[in-house]
């Protein structure tokens, strides 16, 4: 390990192996980095944190602070970071609650300058949140979701799997997986194909989502209707069933149409 000068590193926290850590850095009690990090100057990492492998935080980052939210009473909560994940500077991550007891930030991440992840946050792997966006408690976010700079997500939405969310959103409904969100309110305004190609879907697979959404969104059924028609005329698969279950366990609802 090479470190610099006036650290503040507690005996009861156990650090890997390899890591840098730069200066003036205060790492609690109870705190777990694991191997290939580099910490930058400046960092907070409060007791309760579980930090993977291969992590970069950039100065001034506060990993592990207690929740921002009054009905936390002192009980032992954990935030993770998770390996190969990127936390830009002055991000914040607070801990979890007794809700869930743990705010969980996936790997691969990228996480950018002054954004905060609120108590018991679930954050997927490889989602990128783009700098000033705002996580209150309890929000979800899936895999390979791109979320745009300044958004504001309210508590216990869920932003599903591979979506691309428009700069400066005010998101208070749930997002289904795939779609492209934007305009106030926030709507749906078509398929994030371009993310989904990135990653290696075929033709086929995108044909079947568009499919779905063509009756979701580009109709002029309500969602319970849609859904019927999906479950008739799609055959179940993989993708057909997690879009459906996404919108039927929709605990806030989804986001409705911008045409």
């Amino acid at each position: 390990m090479t470190q610099g000068s006036l650290n503040v590193i507690s005996p009861g926290a156990q650090i890997g192996s390899n890591l840098q850590i730069g200066n003036f850095n205060t790492i609690g009690d109870d705190v777990v980095i694991g191997d290939n990090c580099v910490i930058h100057n400046n960092v907070t990492i409060f007791p309760g944190s579980r930090i993977g492998s291969g992590v970069t935080i950039f100065p001034g980052a506060v990993v592990g602070a207690v929740p921002q939210d009054l009905k936390f009473k002192g009980e032992v909560t954990t935030a993770h970071i998770g390996n190969g994940t990127v936390l830009r500077e002055c991000t914040t991550v607070n801990r979890g609650t007794a809700s869930k007891g743990k705010t969980v930030v996936g790997e691969n991440c990228l996480i950018m300058a002054y954004t905060h992840v609120a108590h018991d946050c679930t954050i997927g792997n490889r989602v990128i949140i783009s700098n000033c966006t705002q996580l209150a408690g309890e929000v979800v976010v899936d895999d390979f979701a791109v979320i745009g700079g300044g958004s504001l997500v309210h508590q216990f939405c869920h932003l599903g799997k591979g979506i691309m969310l428009q700069g400066g959103a005010l998101v208070n409904k749930d997002i289904p997986p795939y779609v492209k969100a934007a305009r106030e309110p926030i709507s749906f305004v078509g398929l994030n194909t371009v993310g989904m190609s990135r990653r290696g879907m075929s033709r086929e697979e995108i044909d079947i989502i568009h499919e779905v959404y063509k009756y979701l969104y580009m109709s002029d059924l309500n969602v319970s209707n849609a859904l019927k028609l999906i479950e008739e005329r799609i055959a179940p698969c993989v993708l057909r069933d997690e879009i459906v279950d996404f919108v039927v366990n929709s605990g806030r609802g989804v986001i409705r149409s911008a045409f």
